[in-house]
């Protein structure tokens, strides 16, 4: 069923989804202070290719202080922008049965686009 269900997500624009936010976190990765926000964008695009075979975790790697100072500048520049594009996603094909599942799925992706710093994603194939 997850392969199915990744197979429906990336036929109909989630590779799309995933090469922008790749190509974001290449523009990133050029500045030295853009390098853990880039790393961000990365994760995010992975869940983008495979957001059915993909757990998000919480992730005690980074001190409290630096993990809300990243997530609040994350939020300021283009964070909050993303997570109201997937939310409005989300609604959209959850307004159609069928289209619940992958509506979860921009659901999820709004989530981690609030705050990505200190969460880990972890692939389940």
């Amino acid at each position: 069923m997850k392969f199915l269900g990744n197979l429906v997500w990336l036929l109909f624009g989630g590779w799309i989804l995933a090469l922008c936010y790749f190509g974001g976190a290449v523009a990133l990765a050029v500045t030295i202070v853009g390098i853990p926000f880039a790393i961000q964008l990365f994760k995010i695009g992975i869940l983008c290719l495979l957001p059915f075979s993909t757990t998000v975790t919480p992730n005690e790697d980074l001190s409290g202080c630096v993990r809300v100072a990243l997530n609040i500048i994350w939020l300021i520049f283009g964070g909050l922008a993303a997570m109201l594009l997937h939310c409005f996603f989300g609604l959209l094909l959850c307004l159609t049965i069928i289209g619940i599942p992958w509506g979860r799925q921009h659901f999820r992706l709004a989530g981690i686009c609030l705050s990505p710093f200190g969460k880990t994603i972890r692939l389940d194939l």
